[in-house]
C-alpha cells in the first residue's frame, strides 16, 4: 500500500504494463471473414481483369498496332502516334466540345440534385417525400436508347409538339434535333431528366445525418428557411458536396458516350463530336487503334491530374477530399 504526501494510505494499485494485443494471422482473419471475401470476389475480379489488367493494353499507344499480328508482332514507333494525334484538328475540336459540355453539366446539372434534395427534405409529410423520390429516380434505370427515342417523339419533326403546332394552323415545324446549336442544351435537359433523381438520393442520405437540434437553435434566433439551410444544412453536408464535386471533375472528359452516340447523327458530327466518339470513329471504326489508345491515355492522364489538383485544393480549404 502506497502513502501519499499527506501521510494517508493510498489504495492505488501499482501501475502495471498493458498487455500487448495479439494480432491474428492472415490465415485466421481470412477464415473469419471468408463470407465477406466471397461477397467481394466478383467485384475484385471485375476490377482486376477489366480495369487493372486492361491497362497493359495501353502499350499499343507506342506501337503501330495491327490486330492480325498482335501486340508483340506490331512495330514499335515510340511517340509517333502522339505526334499524329496532337496535330489532328479533329481531336482538339472533340476536346473543346467535351470541355464545353462538361462545364455546362457542372454548372447546370450538378446543383439540381442538391436543390431537389433540399426541397424534399423540407417536406413534412414523409409519404409525399417517398413518392416524389420514387418517381424522380426511376428514369435512371431507363437506357439512353429509350430516353433519346422519347425526346424524339416529343420534340422531333414528327413529334407531339409539332402535332400540336400544325394542328393550330401554324406552318413552321419545331425540329430541335435538326439544329446543331441545340445539341448541348438538349444534352443537359436529358441528363437532368434522367439522372437528377439518382443524385438526389445521395444528398438526401447526407441530409438525414444533420442534427435536428441545430435547426431548432437557429430557428429560436429567428432564422428562416433560407438562412437555416445556408448556415446549417450546407455546412453540414459540405464534405459530401466536395467529394462528389471532385469525382465529377475527375470525370470531366467523359460526358456520356451512350447519350451522344444515340443523337450524333441527328445533330451532326461537327456539333456532337466528343473524345469518346472520336476514339470510336477515328480509332476503332477507321482502324487507327494506336491513335485511339493515345486519345484514351490522354483522357486518363488529364483526369488523374484534375483529381489530384481538386483534392489538393480541398485540403487547402480544410476539407477531407477523397483521400488524405
Amino acid at each position: 500500500m502506497a502513502v501519499d504526501v499527506t501521510g494517508r494510505a493510498s489504495r492505488r494499485r501499482p501501475a502495471t504494463a498493458r498487455p500487448t494485443p495479439v494480432r491474428a494471422s492472415w490465415r485466421t482473419r481470412l477464415n473469419r471473414d471468408k463470407v465477406l471475401w466471397l461477397m467481394m470476389a466478383p467485384g475484385i475480379a471485375y476490377f482486376a481483369v477489366f480495369q487493372y489488367a486492361a491497362q497493359l493494353g495501353n502499350v499499343i499507344a507506342f506501337k503501330d498496332y495491327v490486330p492480325f499480328i498482335g501486340i508483340n508482332g506490331s512495330a514499335w514507333v515510340g511517340l509517333q502516334n502522339f505526334t499524329t494525334l496532337f496535330h489532328d484538328p479533329a481531336f482538339w475540336h472533340a476536346v473543346a466540345n467535351s470541355l464545353e459540355l462538361a462545364g455546362l453539366q457542372l454548372v447546370f446539372f450538378f446543383p439540381v440534385p442538391l436543390a431537389l434534395a433540399l426541397l424534399l427534405h423540407s417536406l413534412t409529410r414523409a409519404w409525399v417525400r417517398k413518392l416524389v423520390v420514387s418517381v424522380v429516380y426511376l428514369p435512371h434505370f431507363i437506357s439512353w436508347v429509350i430516353v433519346a427515342g422519347l425526346f424524339v417523339q416529343v420534340l422531333g419533326p414528327d413529334g407531339m409538339v409539332n402535332g400540336l403546332v400544325t394542328g393550330g394552323g401554324h406552318q413552321h415545324l419545331v425540329n430541335v434535333f435538326g439544329d446543331p446549336a441545340m445539341f448541348k442544351p438538349m444534352m443537359i435537359v436529358e441528363l437532368i431528366w434522367k439522372d437528377c433523381g439518382w443524385g438526389t438520393i445521395i444528398f438526401l442520405a447526407a441530409l438525414y445525418q444533420v442534427d435536428d437540434s441545430l435547426y431548432e437553435a437557429v430557428s429560436l434566433d429567428g432564422a428562416g428557411w433560407g438562412r437555416r439551410h445556408w448556415h446549417v444544412t450546407l455546412p453540414s453536408i459540405r464534405p459530401v458536396i466536395v467529394l462528389l464535386l471532385i469525382l465529377r471533375v475527375g470525370d470531366i472528359l467523359s460526358v456520356g458516350f451512350d447519350q451522344v452516340m444515340q443523337q450524333r447523327a441527328s445533330f451532326g458530327p461537327q456539333a456532337s463530336e466528343v473524345i469518346d466518339t472520336y476514339i470510336y470513329y477515328h480509332g476503332v471504326q477507321d482502324g487507327n487503334f494506336s491513335t485511339g489508345a493515345v486519345a484514351g491515355l490522354f483522357k486518363g492522364v488529364v483526369a488523374l491530374i484534375l483529381v489530384l489538383a481538386a483534392n489538393k485544393i480541398a485540403h487547402k480549404l480544410g476539407e477531407q477530399g477523397i483521400y488524405q
